[in-house]
């Protein structure tokens, strides 16, 4: 073959080859990503979505910047609409979000779009924990005595929220009596209401309990820590790890040590449901309805990624008090979607227990 011949045939091959390996450069390659947050800075959701973007761009291939945006406002509703409906549909914007899957799952007339048809790349589950004033009468000194509580008032932060839900359910299903008192915007509020005995009783997240409750509140005697959420994946339960380390029982545990067996009822099955969408899947990633598969799919295998990072186990368990576990996998959307279609029959009743709440 004539070398002329030859180095054409190369510069054919070379043209030939080129758009498929543009086709498999990584789809975050020269991109930036947006961690939108829907929650105000400062807030455990906003200081655990800093942490999680400064490690996850190192295991997105393509490696992107990322930055951090938050849009807080009406339990987190303001963003998570505003990723649905506003944000960028091209994979740019991923939203870390709380509250929204039980938001949606109780009142989704309240969505303009329907929360099911997001993508959701994976979820990380939490929970919460369950602490009283111990001069509430007769005096509380072991969680036990919560039962013999008299003129208890809880706090909150707004009465259709999962955790003043939950705050509230917990208390019914055991049969204490207590007055609720919402409308405290923030759990820094109640705290505080709660410190100038306002209220005695709340819920708060396992990294705000280790960080502002346990060092002051617990260690001064002002409060008892009761019992945690537990995991609940519509089958069987499971503990968080965010709780290691603490001497505390899940609340079905306390519930059968100080009743003698199992909560039954429609109050308890709401609280489950309210367990799997606020706790199992506490945080969730999700993506703006039509985003690219490509997207997903690298988003997916980052959160993976992320669960054997040795830095970030460190700077999470530094800053948070514990190591985040993701699932993020092929039936992610699938299981959450189903987790948001709460029976027709809970959902009325949270409708009419908010009411009641207000």
């Amino acid at each position: 073959m004539p070398f002329a011949c030859f180095v054409v045939l190369i510069g054919l091959g070379l043209l030939a080859t080129t758009p498929l390996a543009l086709a498999q450069d990584p789809f975050y390659k020269g991109k930036r990503l947006t961690v939108l947050v829907n929650f105000d800075a400062g807030s455990a959701t906003d200081i655990e979505g800093r942490v999680f973007a400064r490690h996850v761009a190192k295991h997105i291939d393509g490696q992107p910047q990322v930055i951090v945006q938050n849009i807080a406002g009406a339990g987190g509703n303001n963003g998570t609409q505003y990723l649905g409906e506003v944000a960028p549909k091209d994979g740019t914007t991923l939203g870390y979000l709380t509250g929204s899957a039980w938001n949606f799952a109780s009142h989704p007339q309240s969505f303009r779009l329907d929360f099911r048809d997001y993508e959701f790349a994976g979820f990380q589950g939490g929970t919460v924990v369950y602490y009283v004033r111990t001069d509430v009468p007769p005096g509380i000194k072991q969680p036990a005595d919560l039962l013999k509580a008299q003129g208890l008032v809880s706090g909150g932060i707004a009465a259709n929220t999962g955790r003043d839900l939950a705050i509230r359910l917990v208390l019914d299903v055991l049969g204490v009596p207590f007055r609720h008192v919402t409308g405290y915007r923030s759990g820094e509020r109640v705290r505080l209401a709660l410190q100038r005995s306002e209220v005695h009783f709340y819920a708060d997240t396992t990294p705000g309990y280790r960080g502002a409750v346990e060092p002051t509140l617990v260690k001064e005697g002002t409060v008892i820590p009761l019992f945690v959420d537990p995991m609940w994946d519509g089958s069987a339960f499971g503990n968080s790890k965010q709780v290691e380390g603490l001497p505390l029982e899940p609340y079905q545990e306390f519930y059968k040590h100080v009743k003698g067996g199992m909560p039954t009822g429609l109050k308890w099955e709401a609280y489950l449901s309210l367990v799997t969408l606020n706790g199992t899947m506490q945080r969730l990633f999700a993506l703006p309805p039509g985003a690219p598969p490509a997207a997903v799919a690298a988003l997916r295998m980052a959160l993976t990624r992320l669960g054997n990072d040795k830095a970030y186990a460190e700077d999470a368990l530094k800053t948070m008090g514990y190591v985040p576990e993701y699932e993020a996998g092929a039936e992610t959307n699938q299981k959450v979607r189903a987790a948001l279609t709460v029976r027709p029959e809970i959902r009325d009743f949270v409708a009419e227990y908010i009411k009641a709440g207000n």
